[in-house]
């Protein structure tokens, strides 16, 4: 086995100690979850047994982890991005793009206005674009308040103090494009 295949499989175990504890299972939760022993999950994640595909498979659907985050797989260069929610304050978050830095696009979930987190208005550095997919959206902005809907868009500085929600009985869906101070979202002049 290559140099670069050993140090994949020696990774596995950090890998595999660090799923079982966030997820707060001891050894013996993840035994009964696997079909694996105590022993041979200890050993897994000490180094001390090299795993085979037969022992990550069932850790890997234990853990609600794809097989190549188990082995930290290479990128293939396939271009498809993996969505993978994340809720957050009363929000649902999916990240569109997987690089670090730069614009960062999500689509955001706004809860129903009756269920939305209540109102704070918040500042940080950056800029930000949203485009309204559907439902109705409340914009507040600084002493100012706009109510958006589907096919409309907006971009503000995030040092100004701003609260995004749903301003319906339906969620409000958004397509956000929030990049670091001064990025802005820009479109070419016509002809060009």
């Amino acid at each position: 086995m290559s140099r670069t295949g050993e140090d994949v499989l020696a990774g596995v175990g950090p890998r595999l100690r660090a799923l079982r504890r966030a997820r707060g299972a001891t050894l013996k939760d993840l035994a009964t979850e696997t079909g694996l022993t105590p022993s041979t999950l200890s050993r897994l994640e000490n180094g001390k047994l090299r795993p085979t595909l037969e022992q990550l498979l069932p850790l890997a659907r234990a853990h609600g982890v794809p097989l190549d985050d188990l082995v930290a797989a290479p990128p293939t260069g396939d271009p498809r991005i993996h969505l993978r929610p994340v809720r957050r304050s009363g929000l649902v978050l999916v990240p569109l793009t997987r690089r670090a830095g730069g614009v960062q696009a999500y689509k955001v979930i706004h809860p129903p206005a009756g269920r939305a987190p209540t109102m704070d208005p918040q500042t940080h550095e950056g800029y930000e674009w949203f485009y309204v997919l559907n439902g109705q959206v409340r914009l507040v902005l600084g002493e100012q308040e706009f109510r958006l809907g589907p096919g409309e868009a907006a971009e503000f500085d995030t040092r100004v103090p701003h609260w995004i929600g749903s301003a319906g009985s339906e969620p409000a869906e958004l397509l956000t494009l929030f990049g670091p101070q001064g990025e802005r979202a820009h479109l070419p002049a016509s002809g060009a």
